[in-house]
């Protein structure tokens, strides 16, 4: 599994954040820790990766992030409001100026005709400086072909590229 993540963009997730002397949190569902996995990898992650938090549950994620209840109830766990929620409160919780949330269906079960197997949404959210009123979060869903393994790779993949083109535009 770990072998198809591109090593590549953790190197550039970390020159990214070092640059700019930021900081980054993650809230991972599907992905299990994987994005965390990925951004430790990296020698010397620690001068911007605070934490980690593998949020499986609704319990979880409502006592760890601060998810609704009422968007996890109305919504469902693998939701773009669950995943805006879930960004915003890794980024808030750890008090960091980046968050990554992933929620998704990696398979083989679990699909359904709005959702299939691969359906995953990708939350990034920013905590600008006070005053700057530059804050936001921003939710991708992606429908990704393959096998659980193949499901989560791709979303590690592409939550990391989706971090840096929000860096980029910063």
């Amino acid at each position: 599994m770990n072998d198809d993540i591109d090593r590549e963009l953790p190197m550039a997730v970390a020159d990214a954040l070092r640059d700019r002397e930021e900081t980054l949190a993650v809230a991972e569902s599907c992905t299990g820790g994987l994005i965390g996995a990925a951004i430790t990898a990296v020698p010397g992650a620690s001068d911007y990766f605070d934490s980690g938090l593998t949020t499986y549950a609704y319990d979880a994620k409502r006592r760890h992030l601060g998810v609704s209840r009422e968007a996890l109830d109305e919504y469902g766990a693998v939701s773009e409001p669950v995943a805006y929620e879930m960004a915003r409160g890794v980024r808030d919780v750890a008090d960091v100026t980046w968050g990554i949330a992933t929620t998704g269906v990696a398979g083989p079960t679990g699909g359904t005709e709005e959702d299939p197997v691969g359906t995953v949404y990708i939350g990034v959210s920013y905590a600008g400086p006070w005053g700057s009123e530059s804050s936001f979060s921003a939710v991708n869903r992606y429908v990704f072909d393959g096998d659980r393994a193949t499901v989560r790779a791709k979303t590690v993949n592409r939550a990391l590229e989706d971090l840096l083109e929000a860096i980029d535009a910063q």
